[in-house]
């Protein structure tokens, strides 16, 4: 099957979908929607941005009932980026089903409030391992009703040691419930898992996953010394627009954005280490273009979905080949094309080879060869700020309406409008952007001021 309307499924998902324009399936969605709509167990294995959240996200819209409101369907993912943007998919397929609630649960933001939502109560939770665990422990969260367990990047949780957390998760679950597993990778412990968790599941796998036409890898010698420099050749020598740089640890990431600032380069740094606020706005802010290069740790690496990142750099090579495979994922997301650069000192090339052996079409090239530039990437966007969000009862189409028929926009030259609870984001062409409209500070949306600040 290929399109949606060929499954089962309610007309209001169909309409959500179409709202959404999803027309066509993805690979890994042809593969696996009818199995999981007809409530089996499934493993899945297929890379990050390959469709697969609405693999789940599908079936616990058609399955889900709005009366009596009770926890039906419990979603765990690795980081609180990937449980927030899942919340957002599955809301998205409910856009025509009215009076369902969708909570996620995740740590880094305050707890209290979620205990206020849990007590009106909820019908699909997404959360963090250990934020549930405290649910858990501390509300007494009640998840008797749960029908549908899904672990999404099973292979990233336990790779932050959370195997025997979800397995104490799944004690406060009913035994008779459909389990899905979702992972980019297929592992021992995945295996371990599975079997203790799933019933007799099926394994699919997207073969299609990291083919060669999709990312090509590009791996070069360098050393500490002139590492930097070899960074921006590389960046020259591809003239690269959207880039995600990988570093192994919070400090280096914050060093390699001091030295690129230093040489005139613009980044801005994603890691733990930033409160939840932090972490959105600057996910929003290289999503939105208006900021060439985002430097990350591999811990926050996986809860970023993010479609045009043509470039990844692994500016410190992955301690395996598993997490390299992670990183390299992050571009050639859905049917696009993507490169993947590593660079590695000679003295690391016991890291380089167990890579190459999983991937052995990876390209060895000399960076010397390139011509040094004074290419640097530049944002095509500038970030406006709107003092006002979805508890505003704001919608993208009161926004845009304002920037356009208020304010006189060009529509085509207005980019992603991201809104928040009490915020809400635009991006808006360099060229194009009313410096009036900055003075002012202000902008009228449904006959009411909003502050407007550049980012």
């Amino acid at each position: 099957m290929k399109k949606f309307n060929e499954l089962k499924i309610k007309n209001e998902i169909l309409q959500a979908l179409e709202f959404e324009k999803f027309e066509q399936m993805t690979t890994i969605q042809s593969l696996c929607l009818k199995d999981i709509l007809e409530k089996k167990d499934v493993i899945v294995k297929s890379k990050t941005g390959s469709g697969k959240t609405l693999c789940f996200a599908l079936p616990l819209a058609n399955e889900v009932k709005n009366k009596p409101m009770v926890i039906q369907s419990l979603i765990l993912a690795p980081t609180r980026e990937l449980a927030n943007q899942i919340s957002l998919e599955i809301k998205k397929v409910l856009r025509f089903i009215p009076n369902i609630k969708v909570l996620s649960l995740c740590g880094g933001t305050p707890f209290k409030p979620q205990v206020a939502s849990l007590e009106v109560g909820a019908h699909i939770v997404v959360g963090t391992v250990g934020r549930i665990l405290q649910h858990i422990h501390e509300t007494k969260i009640d998840f008797s009703s749960v029908n549908s367990f899904v672990l999404d990047e099973a292979d990233k949780m336990l790779d932050m040691g959370f195997y025997e957390d979800i397995v104490k998760i799944a004690e406060y679950i009913p035994q008779k419930r459909q389990t899905l597993l979702f992972s980019a990778t297929y592992e021992k412990e995945i295996e371990e898992l599975s079997s203790k968790l799933l019933d007799k599941p099926l394994f699919i796998e997207n073969v299609e996953t990291h083919k060669q036409e999709s990312i090509t890898q590009k791996f070069y010698e360098t050393n500490e010394d002139r590492k930097v420099d070899d960074l921006l050749r590389v960046i020259s020598h591809y003239k690269m627009k959207t880039i995600l740089i990988f570093c192994n640890t919070k400090a280096m990431c914050e060093d390699l954005s001091t030295q690129l600032w230093n040489r005139g380069v613009e980044s801005l740094t994603l890691h733990s280490d930033l409160d939840q606020r932090e972490r959105d706005e600057t996910v929003i802010l290289f999503s939105n273009g208006s900021l060439p290069i985002l430097i990350a740790t591999d811990i926050v690496s996986r809860g970023i979905d993010i479609d045009n990142i043509d470039f990844v750099i692994n500016f410190n090579i992955a301690r395996d080949e598993t997490i390299h495979t992670h990183r390299i994922g992050r571009t050639a997301r859905g049917e696009k094309k993507g490169i993947a650069v590593t660079l590695y000192d000679k003295d690391e090339y016991y890291k380089v080879k167990p890579i190459n052996e999983k991937f052995p079409d990876i390209e060895f090239c000399d960076v010397l060869e390139y011509e040094d530039s004074s290419y640097k990437p530049r944002a095509e966007y500038k970030t406006l700020l709107i003092t006002g969000g979805k508890k505003h009862k704001l919608r993208k189409g009161d926004i845009l309406g304002a920037l356009t028929a208020g304010e006189g926009l060009d529509k085509d030259l207005i980019g992603n409008i991201t809104i928040l609870d009490f915020v809400s984001f635009v991006a808006v062409k360099n060229e194009v952007l009313d410096d009036r409209l900055l003075k002012l500070g202000k902008i009228k949306i449904k006959k009411k001021l909003f502050k407007l600040i550049e980012k």
